[in-house]
């Protein structure tokens, strides 16, 4: 399997300057040209699904309608992320002529960022910036307009569907797929939503080409990637590294020369034992990850770890489906019985099965991704939980 050296990139935040100059001159070329130097670039999107996003583009603008719309997913939930929030406060222009650049390629002329409630400190910030952007993208002949719109604090809005029923002044619940968003998403419209990070790294494509973005990672995960950094770590933060970098080599950089799990992804993400750090390349050929990297050492109870994420997700569940409404409560109930030494260390085993029956019939990606977490947790440090 091919692995990248850690090594650090500066393109994601360098300073603003050139996004209408770009946006400009895509506006004389072919957009059909743009989305396979989309897809040739091997963009998959940041926001942790890692759909291809030239492809979505694609989808969008072929979708047939008299509206379409963007989205840009600004709804950071997931524990342990931070880097859409430090995006949005240094280089929100770039997010925006990303989504301006997607409405021209797609055909939309409205786009929304849908912000967290706990981000509502920036409202004032970035609609500034969005009304200056509105008045450009007139001057230079686009027509598109952007707005903003707020989430409540629930975490399964950052699910797309979620997203979308949540803006539509609904129950933020999941929607049933297909039909798929490119086609009938944001009031029944072909909708593109991506994550913050994806939309700058569209317009980083766009000034440095898609050969020189294919440098960047390996041949499954092009690109960089910013990682929010947080944990028994001696260097916390925000860090944009290349792709396909082994877990160990990120060890070495920022734990504390002690670590012995890494949570890959945040609480949805899979947690990594030490004898797993060479073999683990994080990327979307190994583990994937929406950015957070939360890094524990021996003084950290897993069973404490584990108990923590069920807490959040048995809280989080929006209740919609059975698998992870239910699951979510007997995962949690049954560490605890476990731990209590009510149930023997064997039913650990009955509750494996159930996580696992919760990643084929929960209905989006929270209950379906709640057994990450538990499963590697159980797997690698059984004995934390049994005793």
């Amino acid at each position: 399997m091919e692995t990248k050296q850690l090594s650090r990139v500066d393109l994601i935040f360098k300073p603003e300057g050139k996004e209408i100059e770009l946006l400009k001159k895509k506006l004389n070329e072919d957009g059909d040209d743009f989305i396979l130097e989309l897809i040739d670039s091997g963009l998959k999107g940041r926001g942790g699904a890692g759909f291809l996003t030239g492809l979505k583009w694609k989808l969008a603008r072929e979708a047939k309608a008299d509206q379409k719309y963007v989205i840009c997913n600004a709804d950071e939930g997931e524990p342990g992320t931070f880097k859409d929030r430090e995006i949005l406060e240094r280089v929100p222009r770039k997010v925006f002529t990303g989504m301006a650049l997607c409405g021209h390629i797609v055909g939309a002329t409205k786009g929304y960022i849908y912000l967290r409630a706990e981000y509502k400190y920036l409202a004032p910030k970035l609609k500034k910036c969005m009304a200056d952007l509105n008045d450009e993208f007139k001057k230079i002949g686009l027509e598109f307009t952007l707005d903003i719109r707020y989430g409540s604090g629930a975490y399964v809005c950052g699910e797309e569907t979620a997203l979308i029923e949540s803006m539509e002044g609904k129950r933020g619940e999941p929607r049933n797929k297909p039909p798929f968003p490119v086609t009938e998403g944001y009031l029944n419209k072909p909708t593109v939503v991506n994550n913050v990070e994806t939309f700058v790294n569209t317009m980083i494509i766009s000034e440095i080409g898609f050969k020189e973005y294919k440098k960047l990672g390996t041949d499954h995960s092009r690109g960089m990637k910013l990682f929010s950094i947080s944990g028994d770590a001696v260097k916390e933060g925000i860090f944009e590294l290349e792709l396909g970098m082994s877990l160990a080599d990120f060890v070495e950089e920022f734990g504390d020369g002690d670590t012995k799990a890494v949570q890959v992804g945040g609480a949805s993400g899979f947690c990594v034992p030490r004898k797993k750090f060479k073999e683990t390349i994080i990327g979307f050929e190994g583990i994937p990850t929406g950015g957070s990297m939360k890094i524990f050492n021996s003084s950290r109870s897993m069973y404490n770890v584990l108990h923590n994420y069920l807490d959040f997700f048995q809280e989080e569940s929006c209740g919609q489906c059975t698998p992870c409404r239910v699951g979510c409560q007997q995962l949690l109930l049954g560490i605890e019985a476990v731990k209590r030494r009510e149930r023997p260390s064997s039913y650990l085993d009955e509750l494996m099965k159930l996580a696992d029956t919760m990643k084929i019939s929960a209905k989006c990606g929270l209950g379906q991704s709640v057994g990450n977490a538990f499963v590697s947790i159980i797997e690698n440090f059984r004995e934390e939980i049994v005793y």
